[in-house]
């Protein structure tokens, strides 16, 4: 007799090897292990997931869901007024690449770590990083309707530099030095 899911299986699953995927990468956690460290036979797992591929998306999904949660509330917070919203906004990051056991943005880890992202996974991660781009855009054309282009191209470089700093050796004080910079390329640009 086929054993039956317990209700919580699939979030055990989730929980599981997102934090397994977070810490060793994707390609370094295979299903056994997932199975392994959940506790549950392999036929309950892919009942849940059929394939990897299915619990990368649905670990993605997740993450994707969290960040924009987040994301959202901060910009909500910060009102309407679009340099406040700029500054939440990489606030939002900033407190995001501060949390002790940051290990990198897991969009961009993904990215970096397969070549091909046609699959839904590789799907999940792109949307997510041209989202927070095009956000990042539409603020800057706010700031300043003049320049916002050049405005938009400095801060994500600000923004993926952030990501980048904070998760190697000395990186400890790159979210805060990241997030002036920023604000003065905001107020440089509201003088222009």
């Amino acid at each position: 007799m086929a054993r039956t899911a317990a209700t919580d299986t699939r979030a055990r699953v989730l929980g599981t090897a997102t934090r397994l995927f977070y810490e060793h990468g994707v390609r370094a956690i295979g299903m056994q292990r997932i199975i392994d460290e959940t506790g549950c036979g392999k036929n309950l797992l892919y009942q849940e997931f059929p394939g990897k591929t299915d619990l990368v998306a649905a670990y993605l999904g997740l993450r994707r869901r969290e960040q924009d949660e987040m994301t959202e509330r901060a910009l909500r917070d910060a009102g309407e007024d679009a340099e406040a919203r700029m500054s939440a906004l990489l606030r939002d990051i900033a407190a995001n690449v501060e949390a002790p056991d940051y290990r990198g943005c897991p969009f961009r880890n993904y990215l970096a770590e397969f070549a091909d992202h046609s699959d839904e996974p590789g799907r999940i991660a792109v949307e997510c990083v041209r989202d927070s781009r095009a956000r990042v855009e539409e603020l800057a054309g706010r700031i300043d309707p003049r320049g916002g282009d050049a405005l938009a191209e400095q801060l994500w470089l600000v923004v993926e530099g952030m990501y980048a700093a904070a998760a190697h050796p000395g990186g400890d004080r790159a979210a805060q030095a990241a997030v002036a910079l920023a604000e003065d390329l905001v107020a440089r640009a509201r003088r222009r």
